[in-house]
């Protein structure tokens, strides 16, 4: 790991625990997203983290806050890091290639196909409770159907 790589690594450590913390699983590898894919049954929530600022002010305070809220609680809480673990995050977004790559985002799947879409751009310029809503909304609608 060359030097560049090992400040990043340090930099970004506190925004993986922010949401593994919370009970995230990290998806590291293009094996640990197709292992979970296969292997997913219910509802999925995929945060594509990112260092940028509105994932850090907007999108996992959002997305916690929202599984907490929750009373029922999706079967499987993820993530990749997008920028970081590319080959992890180029698969996952593999898995719902009707949307353009955006980071963060928050993908809902069901059974292992994308069902609800939560772009960069409805995160970026929207408040916290906004987005936890809309987080909320989705999960409940992915999970009732």
């Amino acid at each position: 790991m060359n030097a560049y790589d090992e400040y990043m690594k340090g930099i970004v450590q506190p925004m993986r625990e922010e949401l593994v913390n919370v009970g995230f699983t990290e998806l590291t590898t293009a094996e640990e997203v197709d292992n979970h894919i296969e292997n997913a049954k219910g509802t999925s929530v995929v945060v594509v983290n990112s260092v940028c600022g509105c994932a850090a002010g907007l999108a996992r305070p959002a997305v916690r806050e929202a599984v907490d809220e929750l009373e029922v609680k999706p079967e499987h809480l993820v993530t990749v890091f997008a920028g970081q673990d590319r080959e992890a995050t180029e698969r996952m977004r593999s898995y719902f290639e009707e949307v353009p790559p955006s980071s963060p985002s928050i993908a809902i799947l069901k059974d292992g196909k994308l069902a609800y879409f939560i772009p960069r751009e409805e995160i970026e310029y929207n408040e916290v409770e906004e987005i936890k809503e809309h987080v909320k909304e989705g999960i409940k609608k992915v999970s009732q159907s």
